[in-house]
């Protein structure tokens, strides 16, 4: 089953709630209209009970009943008040009945029932109404007993409510009357409010969808509405921003990778190819098994490379980190370059501090990244240059740095030697064997460490690479002396 939209359904929400509103406005209005109306009734029939209460109270003490029934007779045969009246004494006797209740009798209260027991003082005594339809007529009447020098009187008198019954019943239609039209003109509303209210939404659903792998420059529309609409846009966008970037990486890494394995797989073709090209002696092809071998090696380096990154780039390259000394590390790795500086006419030397450095590490990617650097500085340092290792903690961290007096980088080129398969000089780094991809590992391998790479340089001067990484707890809870 197919759901309703976004606008739709907000659209019936506006109108069941609206309804809702609207059934307790017209139900509380008719409920405040009534009790007003017949609040106005019973004011009417109190005067008339006061009046009688007035009557009673005038006549003479020694009067007989025959002469206070003649008194009543006069007084409201012929008024309207008298229409629907009846006095009668507590034990029942009648004094005084109208023509109509005499036709249509009115049940009669027992003393003590009309009025509650307790009265607060200073407040009067309110009769006890009732709701009664006589001879086809709706009839409101007021009850009270009047108690006169100990002779109890019960007056029980009523007024025709059929304006009131009326006007209700008109106020009740008109409510049903316009109640449909307003719910009308109610979803309309909303539905247009609605509409108007997700026509940003509609705006973006266009443009995204007219976003693919080849138009991800593209944004979507700029919103100023101030809303949660505008917030999704620009989130989205940010999105977009991210993915294009994502995207451009791996594009840019498929490409670089495909370059950079293409060429030594051509070199071992082209020589295979020539030593098969006609019959040679044994000590040529030895040579060109050499050059195959060299290739091959070179290429199986760059896809561990690749094979770094690409898990690093999926997060499925993790670090066993936990406390190590940096001394060790480093001491370690000094002890394999010494080997490598004779070869190459370099001098190398180091100074590491003497305290020690804990800080928590994964001890094989750490020395992975510190030899990444070292290969940097003895490749770029011509015969007979230096390089120099150092340790030393500043604070709550550990700084590494190599320095070299080899050919330095220029200051443009120094935000971008940490790019995949970036490198300074292209046509050198082929023979020496790098494909650009060293100093980006050693960067992630910082990253995972929480820590961060920097270079300075100058060209024909040198390079200084420096990595900071922070302490552990232990360490800095617990310092040694230097």
């Amino acid at each position: 089953m197919r759901k309703l939209s976004i606008g739709m359904r907000l659209t019936l929400w506006y109108l069941a709630i609206f309804a809702l509103a609207q059934l307790v406005f017209g139900a509380g209005m008719w409920l405040v209209l009534r009790h007003h109306l017949y609040d106005l009734v019973d004011d009417n029939l109190e005067r008339e009970v006061d009046d009688l209460n007035n009557l009673l109270h005038a006549q003479k003490t020694n009067k007989t009943l025959a002469g206070l029934r003649h008194e009543l007779t006069e007084e409201y045969a012929l008024e309207h008040s008298g229409d629907y009246l009846q006095v009668y004494l507590a034990d029942g006797e009648m004094i005084y009945q109208s023509p109509f209740l005499q036709a249509y009798p009115l049940h009669r209260w027992k003393p003590g029932t009309v009025t509650p027991a307790v009265v607060k003082p200073g407040h009067r005594r309110r009769p006890s109404y009732e709701d009664l339809r006589l001879g086809g007529k709706p009839l409101r009447f007021a009850t009270q007993d009047i108690d006169i020098e100990g002779t109890v009187y019960i007056v029980q008198t009523g007024l025709i409510t059929h304006d009131v019954l009326k006007t209700l019943s008109r106020f009740r239609l008109y409510l049903l009357m316009f109640a449909p039209m307003l719910l009308l003109v109610a979803a309309g509303g909303g539905y247009w409010l609605s509409r108007r209210a997700l026509s940003p939404v509609d705006a973006l659903v266009r443009t995204a969808r007219s976003i693919t792998g080849t138009t991800l420059s593209s944004r979507l529309e700029k919103l100023n509405t101030g809303d949660e609409l505008q917030r999704l846009s620009d989130t989205l966008n940010e999105m977009l921003d991210r993915i294009e970037l994502a995207f451009r990486r791996v594009t840019q890494f498929t490409a670089d990778a495909s370059h950079e394995l293409r060429t030594p797989i051509s070199l071992v073709r082209t020589e295979a190819e020539l030593a098969l090209r006609r019959s040679r002696g044994e000590s040529e092809y030895k040579e060109a098994l050499q050059h195959i071998l060299l290739e091959a090696e070179r290429t199986t380096s760059l896809i561990e490379e690749l094979l770094a990154l690409a898990r690093a780039d999926a997060g499925r390259e993790t670090l066993n980190l936990h406390p190590v000394d940096v001394r060790e590390i480093l001491r370690e790795v000094v002890e394999g370059w010494r080997r490598v500086a004779k070869i190459s006419n370099l001098q190398f030397s180091d100074s590491i501090e003497a305290r020690e450095s804990l800080v928590l590490a994964d001890e094989a990617a750490l020395r992975r990244a510190i030899d990444i650097l070292l290969d940097n500085a003895f490749k770029y340092t011509p015969s007979p240059g230096t390089v120099h290792l150092s340790l030393e903690q500043q604070n709550d961290k550990v700084v590494i740095t190599v320095r070299d007096t080899g050919v330095g980088i220029a200051a443009e080129e120094q935000g971008k030697v940490f790019e995949r398969f970036y490198r300074v000089d292209k046509a050198r780094s082929r023979d020496m064997g790098g494909a650009g991809l060293g100093l980006s590992i050693a960067q992630w391998i910082v990253q995972q460490h929480a820590g961060k790479i920097e270079v300075e340089s100058s060209l024909s001067k040198g390079s200084i690479f420096r990595v900071e990484l922070p302490l552990t707890t232990v360490a800095l809870q617990n310092p040694l002396p230097a």
